[in-house]
């Protein structure tokens, strides 16, 4: 018998479907600095395994919403040996976007490649899976680029509650979809 992981994983693959990059966005700025650093290595620490489990090398985590305006901190590290997760308070997008446009060398094009790589470094790529914990009727402020590949999953549970159970529920949706990149099904 499988477990809910080693299910996930063999379902992607037969669906010829990656997991390389997840991303959840959860809380607001409040919530982020009322966690103690202890419960963020926790957190990372459980979240970040669950992903390399399902084949991931890299989790990003931004919070919902409530932007303040300015950017936030972000701060990297690695999970075991082959995941690095990246959190970055950032909770306005547009803020997000322009941060990444302002880190982009001088003199060079400013193109969709090179915005990707500075908004997600040091992942390469965009995320494969968005977790969003919200409403599924909106979409969060800290999320504008992002959209364009990843799949959305919602959860309505508070970011207080964001455990390696809410990651293994969204692991299976992604699991179960097929993913086309905006190409049509066939008839």
């Amino acid at each position: 018998m499988l477990t809910g992981i080693e299910d996930t994983r063999v379902r992607m693959k037969a669906m010829g479907t990656s997991l390389d990059h997840v991303m959840i966005v959860g809380g607001d700025e409040g919530d982020w600095e009322a966690m103690t650093p202890a419960r963020w290595d926790d957190l990372i620490d459980e979240l970040g395994r669950g992903v390399a489990e399902a084949g991931g090398r890299w989790l990003t985590m931004r919070p919902y919403g409530a932007p303040s305006g300015g950017p936030g901190t972000r701060w990297t590290r690695e999970v075991g040996h082959d995941l690095v997760a990246i959190v970055d308070s950032t909770a306005d997008g547009r803020v997000a976007f322009a941060s990444a446009v302002a880190r982009i060398p001088g003199g060079g094009e400013v193109d969709e490649k090179r915005v990707a790589e500075a908004l997600y470094e040091p992942a390469v790529g965009e995320p494969d899976l968005i977790v969003i914990l919200g409403p599924a009727d909106h979409l969060p402020p800290s999320l504008v680029w992002e959209l364009a590949y990843g799949e959305l999953v919602y959860s309505a549970r508070p970011f207080e509650s964001l455990d390696r159970a809410l990651l293994d529920e969204a692991l299976r949706a992604f699991a179960r979809r097929d993913r086309r990149f905006g190409g049509l099904s066939p008839s």
